[in-house]
C-alpha cells in the first residue's frame, strides 16, 4: 500500500464550480459503451421480484419467531434484507434499473421511504455527489469526513447516527425549513416536493407508532425504519468500501473510489455497487451491466480488491491514522 500526504493540485472553489472541468474516463469503444448502457426491465424485475419474496418470507419468519430467542436472529435477517433497499434506492435514483420510466419511480419512492431518504431531497443531493465526488464542500454525501470519526464510523454499522440525522431533517422538512446547504442543490421547483413527501413519511410512521400502542405490541415499529437500525451493518460494511480514506479534490475517480470483488449474496444485496469506479465514471451504465464494463475497462484501472477482508486491511488502518493525521489519504496505484 502506497501511502501520501498533502494531496497535489488541491482544487479550490473557483475550479470546481467550473464547467471547464474534465473528469478523467477511461477509453472504451463507443458501440461497446452503448451496447452496456442499454436498459432493461427483466434484470431488475427479477432482483426486485426476489428480494420482496424474501423480504416477506424472512418477515414472516421474524412474526412467528416473535417473543422466543429466535426473534433475534430472525429479525437480524429480516433487517438486512430490508436494508438493502438502500442499494435499490440509489440504483432507481439514478433511473437505470428498469427501463419502464414509472415501474423505476414506484420503487424509487418505495425504497426511498424505507431507507430514511427523503425521495426528493436525495435525488439532487446525489446528483451532486456525482458531480463533485469527493470534493470538499460541494460533495453532500462524504461519508467519512477529516479527520476521520472513528466513533462515528463505528455506531453507523447499527445507522445510530445518520439515521437520527436523517429522522431529523425529515422533521425539519416536514415543517417547511431547510438548511442553506440544502437549499444550494436543492432547485426552488424541487422545495416544495421535499417538504410534501417529508410530511407524508411523517403521518406513515404516526399510524405505525399509533398502531403500535393501540395493539399494545412493538411489531409495527420492528418491521418498519428500525430494521434500518439493527439491520444497518450490512450497508455500512460494503459503503466504507467506496471512498472511505482515499483522496480527496482529485478529478480522478480511480483515485477517490474503490471497486472490490464481492461475493454473489452481497452482489445481489447490493446491487452489483462494488463496482463502484465504474459506476462513478459511467453512472448511466445499469447495475446488472457493470460486471461487464468492468471487464471493458479493467486494464485502465487500479487493481480491484479480492474481497471485504482484502479492503478492510487497507480501510482500518488508514480511517486510524487519518484520525489523528487530516491530511492522510491512501494513495491508489493507477496505470500511466
Amino acid at each position: 500500500m502506497r501511502v501520501a500526504t498533502n494531496p497535489t493540485g488541491i482544487i479550490t472553489k473557483e475550479a470546481s464550480s467550473s464547467q471547464s472541468v474534465k473528469w478523467y474516463t477511461c477509453d472504451i469503444p463507443r458501440a461497446t459503451l452503448k451496447e452496456i448502457m442499454r436498459r432493461k426491465d427483466g434484470p431488475a424485475l427479477w432482483n426486485f421480484g426476489l428480494w420482496i419474496v424474501l423480504l416477506l418470507a424472512s418477515g414472516y419468519l421474524a412474526f412467528r419467531c416473535y417473543g422466543t430467542w429466535w426473534a433475534v436472529p430472525a429479525f437480524l435477517l429480516y433487517g438486512t434484507i430490508y436494508s438493502s433497499s438502500d442499494a435499490r434506492w440509489h440504483e432507481c435514483q439514478h433511473g437505470t434499473a428498469f427501463k419502464t420510466r414509472w415501474v423505476n419511480e414506484l420503487f424509487y419512492e418505495i425504497s426511498s421511504f424505507m431507507t430514511i431518504r427523503e425521495a426528493s431531497l436525495w435525488r439532487w443531493s446525489h446528483s451532486r455527489h456525482h458531480t463533485h465526488t469527493i470534493i470538499v464542500d460541494f460533495d453532500p454525501e462524504i461519508q467519512v469526513t477529516r479527520p476521520a470519526d472513528l466513533f462515528k464510523i463505528a455506531v453507523d454499522f447499527l445507522d445510530l447516527y445518520s439515521g437520527p440525522v436523517e429522522i431529523k431533517r425529515i422533521a425539519l422538512h416536514a415543517f417547511g425549513v431547510l438548511t442553506p446547504a440544502e437549499q444550494d442543490y436543492i432547485p426552488l421547483v424541487a422545495r416544495r416536493r421535499t417538504i410534501r413527501s417529508s410530511q407524508i413519511y411523517l403521518l406513515i410512521m404516526v399510524a405505525v407508532i399509533a398502531s403500535a400502542v393501540v395493539s399494545k405490541s412493538f411489531l409495527p415499529i420492528l418491521f418498519v425504519w428500525t430494521p434500518r437500525f439493527y439491520g444497518g451493518w450490512l450497508h455500512q460494511l460494503c459503503g466504507l468500501t467506496q471512498h472511505a480514506g482515499l483522496a480527496e479534490n482529485v478529478y480522478d475517480h480511480r483515485k477517490s473510489t474503490r471497486t472490490v470483488y464481492m461475493n454473489l449474496v452481497y452482489r445481489f444485496l447490493y446491487m452489483n455497487m462494488n463496482y463502484h469506479i465504474e459506476h462513478h465514471m459511467f453512472p448511466t451504465v445499469p447495475y446488472f451491466a457493470l460486471p461487464k464494463l468492468h471487464e471493458a475497462v479493467k486494464s485502465q484501472m487500479p487493481r480491484p480488491y479480492s474481497g471485504i477482508i482484502d479492503v478492510y486491511k487497507e480501510i482500518i488502518p488508514g480511517l486510524i491514522r487519518q484520525s489523528r493525521d487530516r491530511n492522510y489519504y491512501v494513495a491508489r496505484e493507477v496505470p500511466a
